[in-house]
């Protein structure tokens, strides 16, 4: 009797386990009637209406809010706040009954008549009171009319290569006063323009003309290290005098006229055309007490959100970014939720913005493609960091907090980034990347494949407050549009850093764990693979602390390691090219092994801290290379390779980017391990779309180079010859001549000049090289000589 209770008992238990609340379904299309009941026969109109009627069944039951095919142009932004959370058990789906097929807009369609205006340009007139900042046809987003125009194939602003020009030809220059002359009324068209040094970009409204016939600019506040504007690269749009372009529009609002210059395939009487009213479309309003939760959009295209690059002001602590907190979809306060399956069509600003406190945040196999601003972005609260500096600039050590951690949990956190397909983003802002992080802790990035981007592919502002991984992802053509940076790029300008490495590392010694003060762990780059053309493969730069860096391939711009503390990078393959390692603070504990390396390190001022003691590092040893016996031996002297080799690696399938290697192998004896070459997006849908970067052939260096110096006042110099060069230094351009070594009471050490120092200018003279500099020290007697120190320009006066 016992035994049968028993099993009654746990008959009922398992009944009782396995029981599902049953699902309730509501139906939306665009046809629907919002009075009616939502049923598959009836649907709503509208996801407001849907929404309103799901939060009866909130945590009763899974709700699942399906969409017929069809677009749904939002009257206003969908707003969901913690009354619309589901719960683990019963969660609140949103997802498209066809994946794809349902679109979520942020637009307006119009029914427009148009007349032909003159030289192949149409006119509309466009009822009610509307701000038109993008216009799509058929689907396709058209552009602004501008100056210079765009040029298919093109990357900086779609009109230049990057070839880093010095000077703008007056026929090309959107500032040139005849230009400008020939413009009636340029009042609100926008200017846009890189950096000076290409370390992204600045944007400015116009107001009108001065009395001189130049531009009443208001902007510019789109760069955290701001310049001058790029000599050459820059562009002005939405100026009525440049329509001259198929393809170009321009509207009136005054006279409420839209003038649009059809590309040759356009039927307007048949066309589609489209308008953009929102900046968000989507957006996720809790917070910590109340956040929304377990809410999933699945299957959805969302499309029509508004640039946003006039609103990027906020700095990013002392990072070069700027960033505008809001997305077409913006997380503020949520958990557990999702955006899976979606694409993201051409937005303008940020594809996705998860802002402050978040937790568990899924983007998954999603396609996002030429958005304005970043792909998926993660920005924490600065409030959260202790002792923030929001500028390029010295740290006040007497002043610093030195207790490890946040001040509290407004941040991103454990928040995953998968399968995804991102691509062509920055089309407005090019200081942005398809993945950002910062002020964030555990975000993982896998499988992503990211390509076609005008700065980095992933970028990591800072150390605050680490955890991340990035694994199996393929990240390539990056860096199109800006300069010394990386397919991977990081910061570390936590408290521990400052621009004068010296310094750091007497600040380090008194307070040996002050580099990991704002780190809670290590970040992880692991099992991917990078190529970069314009930049490093991986670019840790500025302090950036305590990385793990393994199993990756590096296909062309190598591996660059700047100041910082404690990365180990290990078990990588760094094909025709090798560590790049750049002002390293003497005792940084980096550790640098089992590598697969193509020539000779490419050091650059790693003199200026490590002299003492010569060392590079707690351990460089036991890689492979490639070239010949002299790169081994060249850096011995700084206590490196002592078990390295060289050798052929024989690589099983390098033609076809398989680098594991073959059972003879030299790599073997180093301690390198074979891993799996699988990169990239993962499900069937994106590997159909996705592209592989190209496959180099290999390059067996056996040239051995010279390294060319001279002498002036004392000193050994150099002229600035190489990209390492320019970034160790902060500089614009590759010129200039830098100090390498000062010889003890040498003239030039008398007079101020310090290790590491370029000179740039003599007498207010540009100083591209060293034949230069002594052409104009023979030639003139006031000296007054401009140099770069510690990423900062200073003058030196001397007899």
């Amino acid at each position: 009797m016992t035994n049968l209770i028993r099993l009654s008992v746990f008959a009922l238990y398992l009944s009782l386990s396995s029981f599902k609340a049953p699902v309730k379904e509501f139906y939306v299309s665009p046809k629907g009637n919002d009075t009616a009941k939502g049923t598959k026969e009836n649907p709503l109109k509208t996801l407001d209406r849907a929404k309103e009627l799901a939060n009866a069944f909130s945590g009763k039951a899974e709700v699942n809010i399906i969409l017929n095919d069809g677009i749904y142009y939002l009257p206003n932004t969908f707003v969901l706040n913690s009354n619309n959370s589901g719960t683990a058990e019963n969660p609140v789906i949103y997802k498209a009954l066809n994946e794809g097929k349902a679109i979520i807009s942020g637009g307006t369609l119009l029914n427009l008549r148009w007349k032909p205006y003159k030289n192949g340009i149409y006119t509309a007139q466009i009822t009610g009171e509307q701000d038109i900042s993008q216009l799509y046809i058929n689907g396709q987003n058209q552009r602004m009319a501008r100056f210079p125009n765009a040029i298919e194939g093109k990357n900086v602003f779609d009109t230049w290569d990057l070839d880093h020009g010095k000077t703008a030809d007056p026929k090309n220059d959107p500032l040139d006063l005849n230009r400008i002359k020939s413009w009636k009324n340029p009042e609100g068209a926008y200017l846009h323009a890189m950096h000076q040094a290409l370390w992204g970009d600045m944007h400015w409204l116009v107001k009108g003309k001065n009395t001189d016939g130049s531009l009443i600019l208001e902007g510019g506040w789109q760069n955290n290290r701001p310049s001058a504007m790029h000599p050459r690269y820059r562009m002005i749009e939405n100026v009525f005098e440049e329509l001259d372009a198929p393809g170009e529009w321009f509207y009136n609002k005054k006279e409420k006229t839209l003038y649009y210059y059809p590309l040759a395939k356009v039927d307007l009487a048949k066309a589609t055309v489209e308008i953009v009213r929102l900046k968000h479309l989507l957006v996720f309003n809790g917070n910590q007490k109340q956040p929304v939760k377990h809410v999933s959009f699945q299957g959805f295209v969302f499309r029509h959100a508004s640039p946003t690059f006039m609103l990027n002001k906020e700095p990013l602590l002392r990072s070069d970014w700027t960033t505008y907190r809001g997305g077409a979809v913006f997380f503020n306060g949520a958990e557990n939720c999702s955006i899976i399956n979606c694409e993201f069509d051409q937005v303008g600003g940020n594809s996705i913005f998860v802002n402050n406190y978040n937790r568990k945040i899924t983007i998954k196999s999603c396609y996002i493609h030429e958005s304005g601003a970043n792909g998926v972005a993660f920005v924490g609260n600065p409030d959260m960091v202790r002792s923030p500096l929001f500028r390029y600039g010295k740290q006040d050590f007497d002043k610093i907090d030195l207790t490890p951690g946040p001040k509290g949990n407004d941040y991103p956190e454990d928040c995953l980034v998968e399968d995804c397909l991102i691509t062509k983003t920055g089309r407005y802002e090019r200081q942005t990347a398809p993945i950002q992080i910062s002020m964030s802790h555990k975000i993982t990035a896998s499988h992503c494949s990211i390509y076609d981007v005008p700065r980095a592919g992933i970028n990591i502002s800072e150390g605050t407050f680490g955890g991340h991984i990035i694994e199996y992802c393929d990240v390539f053509n990056t860096v199109l549009e800006t300069g010394d940076h990386g397919s991977f790029n990081s910061w570390g300008r936590d408290r521990f850093w400052t621009p004068d490495i010296n310094q750091t590392v007497k600040e380090v010694v008194k307070h040996p764990n002050l580099p990991k003060l704002d780190i809670l762990d290590f970040n992880t780059i692991r099992n991917s693979r990078f190529r970069c053309d314009h930049g490093w493969d991986i670019d840790l730069d500025d302090g950036s602390t305590w990385y793990k860096i393994y199993n990756n391939v590096l296909l062309n711009g190598g591996l660059k390691l700047r100041e910082g503390y404690d990365r180990m990078a290990y078990n990588n393959v760094i094909i025709n090219n090798s560590l790049h390692p750049h002002v390293w603070y003497a005792e940084s504990g980096d550790v640098f092994k089992n590598n697969i390396v193509f020539g000779a390190y490419k050091p650059a001022v790693m003199n200026k801290t490590i002299a003492e003691n010569g060392k590079w590092g707690t351990l460089i040893d036991s890689n492979l290379f490639t070239s010949n016996i002299i790169d081994l031996e060249k850096f011995k002297a700084n206590s490196t390779d002592a078990h390295s080799l060289v050798g052929n690696p024989n690589f099983i399938d390098a033609k076809n980017g398989d680098f594991r290697v073959k059972e003879n192998s030299p790599a073997l004896k180093i301690g390198f391990k074979n891993f799996q070459m699988e990169f990239g997006v993962k499900s069937k849908k994106l590997k159909a779309i996705a592209k592989t970067p190209i496959i180099p052939d290999l390059v067996f260096n056996t040239k051995v180079t010279v390294e060319k110096t001279f002498e002036w006042l004392g000193a050994r110099v150099k002229n600035v010859e190489t990209l390492s060069e320019q970034s160790a230094a902060g500089l614009a351009t590759i010129s200039g001549v830098l100090i390498l070594k000062l010889s003890v009471h040498a003239a030039a050490e008398q007079a101020g000049f310090k290790t590491g120092d370029v000179i740039t200018t003599y007498n207010g003279k540009t100083v591209d090289n060293y034949k230069q500099l002594i052409e104009l020290f023979n030639n003139n007697k006031i000296i007054s000589i401009g140099i770069m120190r510690n990423q900062e320009k200073e003058i030196i006066n001397f007899k």
